[in-house]
């Protein structure tokens, strides 16, 4: 706003003493006219007090920080102007609004007071303008009004009124202050011009800034004019890139001929092979042909770069050494002797044949045994590349095989995505739970698969984004699996299976001893030495509160006991040094488990299965109670179509051989036979509880006790044959750990057994058996049991009622 500059004030006409009032974001200057809104109550009623006395004078000067809300001398500028206070406005919201003309700039010499108001000893400055009559100042002059008027000319928002007004001052001063006050700077580059003394090279100081102004004034009217094209909503987007091209190449940034010089310079590097060079050429030539507006250019850019990205032929050199392979294997992993041995016959053959094609192995065992962590430890001992792909849940075969480039969105699919993320062309490659693929609608990922893991396709396996052949065969993929009946056969013959069954409570102990818990002490900030746990105590929790294959449900218990000694430490507590049996129970509480549970043999009726199941092996139980009625067979449980049918066979079987075994054939007509399998929420089914069956209808029609601590698994068929059943390790894992010492198998199961460790067999006794009447030889003992069910029979025949099979 301009004023006329003849009637200010000079040095010499005003106080040497003011009152200050601190100002954020204005910087004041001599002659121009400003309009201030004073918002701090202090402030406002200093300027009421100037306003009612007769100078109405006060110095106006800028604060170092807007952040501070009563500054003191210090923390302003040294330099301000003495304001004027032409008229006060009062606001509705109790604000005030002061209309100010700077007179004369000052120097700040000493703060005298603080409060009520702030108030200071200034020296002013002797006030000088350029001369006109100085060639060389003139055309400072004449510069400033030139720069002035361009800067109205090219800025829409400037009235043309101003460039009038420009060309009426006629004071070099008041022109070069008013300049100074309304060009574009921030506050301190306008603070830095307030303390120049000099006028000339205050003038020249402004001119730079007008011409930086009018420069970039000019940049902006250039990108208007060139992107100009009555711009509506379709053109919206082709505008903005436009001037997205322009000030890139203003300010020298790449662009898309930047872009395609730097693939060709990285594709000289790479190491393809020449029909993968070839497509790649001619996808640059489509590149450069395409239009940078148009959407397929982004569409090829990203799978040029995807392709330049890949890891083609670039391998990590892979560091074989047995010993040290084997230590890496012990230390990350407690036993599973058969499964480290495959590893390092692998690694064996690979160090001498240098470019074995990787197998594909299957790690197949329940949840829990180390089955992902052996794969980090391959990768580990080989010096390879790790990552992990989980496939629980994929449906979409393009997960696997990728996109189609022509559908929107298109991405390659998770293996060739892998291997980029690898950074090479032979890494380890985990598919955890491979056995939980589904299908649906949008393909069978599994079908997907076989391409991936077959050691004969693999070299040449195209991805339907990339579309050129990639050689996975390098690549060494372990699958992960918890059952082999949801994988597809196909895929399967393609895998190598390594069984890995679950642990003994002495492998348990040491796991935990080893393993799981200095990690739980290290993930709730105990010392690793600071509480040892005991042997004694271990055992206790593997066989008190888990019932389980793996060590899962192990680690979460320990890491209970883990978190009540961090609560204690936390809360200044004493923590024992060593932590025993009584101490666990203490903390976890009654036993989840009672081992004597499996050992009831007071009933007769009962007894106890082996079934495998896809966390591990387990025991079921076989009870069987007569009642009075007329033969009806009643089967209860959540029993599968195959368990029915295994009790059938066995009642059958049971009624044809009831002379040899010493049961009144009447017993058949007059009783109602109901079998239960406990745990009725639990389905269950397979060919696994044939002689368990067999065994309890036997044993409630005779009131023979059972031998205690036994269990068996088989099946049987109508001639009375046991037949061999699968999962012997895990029912034998699972027989140790319910605490059982005699187990009646098939004779063709003999192999399975000789294939198990030694320590797994410890403290069973297997009777091996051909026929179902000799598992009654040692399942059933002589005597009775101590209570025997009376099982009376009537002499006069009863009509039987035909075949009657009751399920619940």
């Amino acid at each position: 706003m301009a004023a006329d500059p003849d009637h200010l004030l000079n040095g010499d006409d005003a106080p040497a003493k003011l009152s200050l009032l601190p100002v954020r974001n204005t910087v004041l200057f001599p002659g121009v006219v400003l309009p201030v809104t004073v918002t701090r109550r202090k402030s406002a009623k200093l300027v009421r007090a100037i306003y009612a006395s007769g100078d109405k004078l006060l110095g106006v000067v800028a604060q170092r920080s807007p952040d501070d809300a009563e500054p003191t001398v210090a923390e302003l500028h040294p330099v301000g102007t003495l304001a004027r206070i032409l008229k006060l406005i009062e606001q509705p919201d109790g604000q005030v609004t002061i209309i100010i003309q700077g007179q004369v700039r000052f120097t700040i010499e000493e703060e005298l007071t603080y409060a009520p108001r702030l108030t200071a000893q200034v020296q002013y400055f002797a006030e000088t303008s350029l001369n006109v009559d100085v060639p060389a100042e003139f055309a400072l002059l004449q510069s400033l009004r030139e720069a002035a008027g361009k800067v109205v000319e090219l800025s829409p928002e400037i009235p043309s009124e101003a460039r009038s007004m420009l060309e009426g001052i006629q004071s070099p001063a008041f022109l070069t202050h008013f300049l100074c006050s309304n060009v574009q700077l921030d506050l301190p580059a306008k603070q830095r011009l307030l303390e120049l003394s000099d006028p000339e090279q205050q003038a020249r100081q402004l001119l730079e800034a007008l011409l930086n102004q009018v420069e970039l004034l000019e940049i902006k009217q250039d990108i208007r004019t060139k992107t100009h094209t009555g711009i509506d909503a379709q053109q919206r987007e082709y505008f903005l890139r436009q001037q997205l091209k322009t000030l890139q190449d203003e300010l020298g940034q790449e662009g898309p001929d930047q872009d395609i010089g730097r693939y060709r310079d990285r594709a000289l590097t790479k190491k393809w092979p020449e029909p993968v060079a070839m497509h790649f050429a001619k996808e640059m030539e489509k590149l450069a042909r395409t239009n940078p507006m148009a959407p397929d250019f982004s569409v090829i850019s990203n799978y040029v770069e995807f392709l330049l990205d890949l890891p083609w032929n670039e391998y990590t050199k892979d560091k074989i050494n047995l010993k040290q392979t084997r230590k890496i294997l012990d230390a990350d992993h407690f036993g599973l002797e058969k499964v480290k041995e495959r590893i390092l016959e692998y690694l064996a053959v690979l160090k001498l044949k240098q470019d074995l094609k990787s197998p594909i192995l299957c790690l197949y065992g329940p949840p829990g045994v180390g089955k992902t962590s052996l794969g980090r430890s391959i990768a580990t001992a080989l010096g390879r590349k790790y990552v992990r792909l989980s496939l629980g849940g994929v449906r979409d075969e393009a997960e696997i095989r990728g996109h189609r480039k022509t559908y929107v969105g298109a991405m390659p699919g998770r293996i060739i995505a892998q291997i980029k993320k690898a950074g090479a062309s032979n890494p380890v490659i985990i598919l955890d739970e491979i056995d939980k693929v589904s299908a649906d609608f949008r393909g069978d990922p599994s079908s997907a698969l076989l391409e991936v893991l077959d050691p004969e396709q693999n070299s040449t396996f195209v991805d339907n984004y990339l579309e050129v052949e990639y050689d996975l065969s390098k690549v060494l993929f372990i699958a992960t699996a918890n059952s082999l009946d949801t994988i597809q056969p196909a895929l399967r013959d393609r895998m190598e299976i390594i069984d890995l069954t679950g642990y003994t409570q002495e492998e348990k102990v040491q796991i935990a001893k080893k393993h799981l818990w200095p990690k739980q002490l290290r993930e709730h900030g105990l010392g690793p030495q600071e509480v040892k746990i005991s042997d004694g105590a271990l055992h206790r929790v593997a066989d008190d509160y888990t019932r389980e294959s793996g060590v899962r449900g192990l680690e979460r218990k320990l890491a209970a006991v883990t978190r009540n000694l961090a609560r204690r430490k936390a809360g200044k507590e004493p923590v024992p040094a060593v932590l025993d049996a009584a101490e666990v129970r203490r903390i976890l509480g009654a036993p989840i488990y009672d081992r004597d549970m499996y050992q009831d043999n007071d009933t007769a009726g009962v007894v106890t299965g082996l079934a495998w199941t896809s966390v591990g092996g387990d025991i079921l139980f076989v009870e069987s109670l007569l009642s009075r009625g007329r033969g009806k067979l009643t089967l209860s449980g959540q029993l599968g179509d195959v368990m029915k049918e295994s009790a059938i066979t066995a009642l059958s079987y049971l009624r044809s051989r009831a002379d040899e075994i010493g049961i009144d054939y009447r017993l058949f007509e007059q009783y109602d036979l109901h079998i239960h399998f406990p745990e009725g929420a639990v389905p269950k089914d397979g060919p696994s509880a044939g002689i368990a069956i067999f065994t309890s209808m036997a044993s409630a029609f005779t009131q023979r006790r059972v031998r205690p601590r036994l269990a068996m698994t088989g099946e049987i068929t109508l001639r009375g044959k046991v037949l061999p059943v699968g999962g012997i390790k895990e029912k034998l894992l699972a027989a140790r750990r319910a605490g059982m010492t005699d187990i009646i198998l098939c004779a063709k199961n003999r192999k399975d057994v000789d294939e198990i460790t030694a320590d797994y067999l410890q403290g069973l006794h297997i009777h091996y058996v051909d026929r179902v009447l000799d598992v009654l030889g040692v399942a059933l003992l002589a005597e009775l049991v101590p209570h025997p069910q009376k099982l009376p029979v009537r002499d006069e025949p009863v009509p039987a009622p035909g075949p009657s099979v009751e399920v619940q």
